[in-house]
């Protein structure tokens, strides 16, 4: 990641971190659910294409978070109400998002990894719950096609010159090569 791109994860990172901080102070003020052992956090931001991909940590979730980069990227995502579901394809997969949007913030979308947060003991322990999170979204080994590749028996070359499919147990035979 180049140094103005750290910094412009950075400014996305406060952004969403001011954000759900006034939130926090406001709509969600004596909400029994909060754990008040957490505070807002927003762990990445990294890039993936035309959006970035964070994890926000709150004392009342741990969400998935894909904002827009600029307004071009914002009319691409085309109008959808606040609450609308879109899958959005990650390094690890399909994954269904929702729609939001906030003053100060701009259009986004959410996916839920924890809610609500109560068993996580201190912001030490969501932090390390996010950070992985985000690793593991952005990991392609993650994705059900790799899994399916890694599963899916491969061909050996003495399977190939007596036309034995790969199921067959073509390296273990002892034929002659």
């Amino acid at each position: 990641m180049s140094e103005a791109q750290a910094d412009e994860a950075a400014a996305v990172a406060r952004r969403l971190e001011a954000v759900f901080e006034r939130i926090h102070a406001t709509r969600m003020a004596d909400v029994p659910l909060l754990n008040p052992r957490l505070v807002v956090a927003a762990v990445g931001p990294r890039d993936v294409g035309r959006l970035w991909l964070a994890v926000l940590v709150t004392p009342w979730f741990i969400n998935a978070m894909l904002l827009p980069k600029t307004a071009e990227d914002v009319e691409s995502w085309g109008e959808a109400p606040s609450g609308a579901k879109i899958s959005h394809a990650l390094p690890a997969g399909m994954f269904e998002f929702i729609a939001g949007g906030e003053a100060g913030l701009g259009p986004y979308r959410m996916c839920s990894l924890f809610s609500p947060v109560t068993q996580f003991e201190d912001q030490t322990a969501a932090l390390i719950a996010a950070e992985s999170a985000l690793a593991a979204l952005l990991d392609s080994g993650h994705h059900p096609d790799a899994e399916a590749a890694r599963r899916k028996p491969q061909l050996s070359r003495r399977g190939l010159i007596f036309g034995r499919a790969p199921e067959s147990g073509d390296s273990s035979s002892g034929d002659p090569a």
